[in-house]
């Protein structure tokens, strides 16, 4: 039995990946693998594959783009989720902000440097034509709990996160959302430490294959709507409308995409440099 560790954040975006560790999918094919939560989100999973902690993460796409151009000794072998993720831009409902405009010049909690609240604050900067050196400012606060806790008290000014994750935080008065940002990609991919791939590389696609067949399902799934908001304490309509937004890949990310990607974290002064397609990506199949 190979043993194989993989990282993600705990939401429904992963569900599927819960469902088929649930019937021992992996078990059957003589893989271990073990599922770690990271609710520090991407920066902790790139911190996580450098120290080879985990094998494998779940991850944001521009978040480990980056990374790996930074030195991160992993490459992606999939896109996730191929639509782009819905950044909600929330504050305090106590706080006096009630626009984007309000935002300019004030303190973006972010979970850590590099993760995807960081960079995503930088997409949304500049798409409101700020000035991304006088305009923004940064406050670290680890995850979503650390906002939930630290907005409210100032700690940090607007804080960026998955619209639906953080819906029931606005239903029940914590944040107020003044905005949205969709990245301008396919939001999840799968990466995979190098070391990983020169030596497990047939417990890779096995692993691959498995979650693909669970994702060409999922919404398949029986009551797979009740299922996501009882378990993460989301509104039925809330999923219903998550689901309707949300679609999966089985497909490696293309070239037009790490293009675009590249050329926006470089336009953003947060890479020194693009690199070659082949840097960043492995074909498994």
């Amino acid at each position: 039995m190979k043993n194989i560790k993989i990282g993600g954040v705990p939401e429904h975006f992963n569900l599927a990946w819960y469902l088929s560790l649930k019937d021992k999918s992996y078990q059957k094919k003589g893989i271990n693998l073990r599922w770690e939560d990271f609710h520090g989100g991407t920066g902790q999973m790139c911190k996580a594959l450098r120290k080879k902690e985990i094998d494998l993460a779940v991850i944001l796409s521009e978040g480990i783009i980056r990374d790996i151009i930074n030195g991160n000794e992993a490459k992606i072998v999939q896109v996730f989720t191929k639509t782009p993720l819905i950044w909600g831009i929330h504050v305090a409902a106590n706080s006096n902000y009630h626009t984007i405009d309000d935002l300019k010049g004030k303190k973006a909690a972010i979970s850590r440097f590099g993760s995807g609240s960081h960079l995503m604050a930088y997409v949304n900067a500049e798409n409101n034509g700020w000035d991304t050196n006088k305009d923004l400012d940064f406050e670290v606060i680890k995850n979503l709990e650390g906002a939930l806790e630290g907005l409210p008290k100032g700690k940090g000014d607007y804080f960026l996160w998955e619209k639906f994750t953080t819906k029931p935080y606005v239903d029940n008065g914590t944040f107020r959302t003044v905005g949205y940002c969709p990245t301008p990609w396919p939001c999840f991919v799968i990466a995979v430490r190098n070391d990983v791939l020169e030596n497990e590389l047939d417990e890779i696609k096995t692993i691959l294959e498995i979650i693909n067949n669970t994702t060409i399902e999922f919404k398949q799934t029986p009551s797979i709507d009740v299922m996501i908001s009882n378990r993460y304490d989301q509104q039925l309509e809330d999923v219903q409308e998550w689901l309707s937004l949300t679609e999966w890949s089985q497909e490696n990310i293309t070239r037009e995409t790490i293009e675009k990607i590249q050329n926006q974290l470089l336009a953003l002064e947060v890479i020194p440099q693009k690199v070659s397609y082949e840097e960043l990506v492995f074909d498994a199949f």
